[in-house]
């Protein structure tokens, strides 16, 4: 009895937080980061300031952790599109992925436009870089798995290619967002030397 009460005050607990950290999350999209106060989340949630900070030392943690729910929510979407490659179809592969680098990375809420401002440059960056360890994590551990089930790798220091690759394709689309998809597509193309001329393998049983 005393485990089962205990596990239902941890998810009462993980609940709360996750109720805070929507509430944020939601107002940074509405109104952005910079003109959402603390209260203005605890408002929205329905709890006590004490309450918050018995959660989050400060507004920049909460603002972590929605960060942190940005870029769950970006790798569920490369999850999607791993599973749904089609076999041996490039193209295919790297318009989709070009997609969800524009809509998960730059879409114009105000949340994602307050982030990129100077004024939170430095947030900015915690948040390319994460998302970048992110994405070359899980590309290492599954496409490129995939790939080299059929395929040499042309690449050495795999993860640190994913992760620069990263950087420089979100650097350069925030610097010129109307660069044409098809440029984006020859730029991780040629990074991962890959022939766009050619097809990709079959993901094979036990792709993830």
């Amino acid at each position: 009895m005393e485990d089962k009460h205990c596990m239902t005050r941890e998810e009462q607990t993980a609940a709360r937080r996750d109720a805070i950290v929507e509430a944020a999350r939601q107002l940074y999209e509405e109104q952005g980061l910079s003109r959402t106060s603390v209260r203005d989340i605890t408002n929205r949630v329905g709890v006590t300031r004490t309450l918050f900070y018995h959660y989050f030392p400060d507004k920049e943690a909460v603002t972590s952790a929605v960060l942190d729910n940005y870029i769950e929510d970006f790798i569920e979407a490369l999850r999607i599109w791993n599973a749904e490659r089609r076999t041996g179809d490039i193209e295919h592969a790297l318009t989709s992925v070009v997609k969800i680098l524009r809509l998960g990375l730059f879409e114009h809420d105000a949340f994602r436009l307050s982030l990129a401002s100077r004024e939170n440059a430095a947030l900015y960056l915690e948040f390319v870089n994460r998302v970048a360890d992110r994405i070359a994590s899980y590309m290492v551990n599954t496409t490129v798995r995939d790939y080299e089930r059929f395929h040499e790798i042309k690449i050495n220091h795999v993860y640190e290619t994913f992760y620069l690759l990263t950087i420089g394709i979100v650097g350069y689309v925030r610097r010129h967002p109307d660069v044409d998809d098809e440029v984006i597509k020859d730029l991780i193309a040629q990074t991962l030397h890959m022939d766009r001329g050619t097809t990709l393998p079959d993901k094979g049983p036990g792709s993830e």
